[in-house]
């Protein structure tokens, strides 16, 4: 068996015109999407993060303008920053990039965002409506897991409520911004769902669970956590890890996945490779919350003035 290489590069331009048409909707009714990102420190991936995003944004009409603020800034002064990009009316939609430096409280800083412009739902708020089922707005990098496997079963002739319903999803990663989400989705659309992470690798166990899946979603931030041995045959494997390999001998860095992605292609279904999988389709589904917030925020605002 070969595996079929989903091509998220693909599936992002198509979603990037549906985005560009909403854009353009919006901008004739006199609303515009603005994007402000804050970063703290000068993480190396946060910056190539802002790049992208500047670039996505200037090719779909949506301002971006970053805030970079000193590792050294207190949690207090980050706060101030949030405050502001709050009270901007030119900005719908508020990114915080992580990591934030060790000394700032991430759960201070979320608690400020302004729930309506928190794109990512990391207010405690948003973050709950998620975990309910009924998000305000769903994290770009596991809606974009979701949305590549949904474009893909439609392509593949299979009828997505019927696949959910019969299939067992297992995730690899507990993050909040990822891992968790990635589970309330699965539940979202009534699979059988098993949560790990790279632990139960220590004790030889991570197989007893990646095996057994039909949809092995990987996000654990470790490359070439999988291996063969650790899918089934005929699994559709869905790869979010972004991590930097560094040759030792030239110096070199790519940009690889958590999984071996050699090693297991002749052993699945399907695959997203990385770079090219999830990645394209994240940045454009962040720009679409961007959207969906400029539409909410036009609407709090109708909803303060008839008071």
């Amino acid at each position: 068996m070969t595996a079929e290489v989903i091509d998220g590069r693909k599936i992002a331009d198509e979603l990037k015109r549906d985005v560009a048409r909403d854009v353009d909707e919006l901008r004739d009714s006199g609303i515009s999407c603005g994007l402000i990102t804050i970063q703290v420190g000068n993480d190396p991936s946060s910056q190539t993060y802002r790049s992208r995003l500047r670039k996505i944004g200037g090719e779909l009409g949506i301002d971006v303008t970053d805030v970079v603020l000193p590792e050294t800034v207190g949690c207090d002064e980050v706060i101030d920053a949030v405050r502001a990009a709050n009270a901007n009316q030119a900005t719908s939609g508020i990114l915080i990039l992580r990591p934030l430096p060790g000394h700032i409280s991430e759960a201070e800083v979320f608690r400020e965002l302004s729930q309506v412009k928190d794109i990512e739902a990391v207010h405690p708020e948003n973050a709950g409506l998620l975990a309910l089922g009924v998000p305000r707005y769903i994290p770009s990098t596991a809606a974009s897991v979701f949305h590549v496997l949904d474009e893909w079963l439609t392509q593949a002739g299979e009828c997505k409520s019927s696949f959910y319903h019969r299939a067992r999803i297992v995730v690899v990663g507990r993050s909040n911004n990822v891992g968790k989400p990635l589970v309330s989705l699965a539940y979202a659309r009534q699979a059988a769902v098993e949560s790990v992470d790279e632990w139960a690798s220590h004790t030889g166990r991570l197989s007893a669970h990646t095996r057994r899946a039909d949809v092995l979603i990987c996000a654990a931030g470790v490359p070439g956590l999988i291996q063969a041995e650790h899918v089934r045959a005929g699994a559709i494997v869905l790869d979010v890890g972004i991590n930097l390999d560094v040759d030792p001998v030239s110096g070199a860095t790519r940009i690889v996945g958590d999984v071996a992605f050699d090693a297991v292609l002749n052993r699945v279904r399907a695959i997203t490779p990385v770079p090219g999988g999830i990645g394209p389709v994240t940045d454009v589904w962040l720009m679409r919350n961007v959207v969906a917030a400029a539409r909410d925020c036009m609407s709090t605002a109708f909803r303060k003035g008839r008071r």
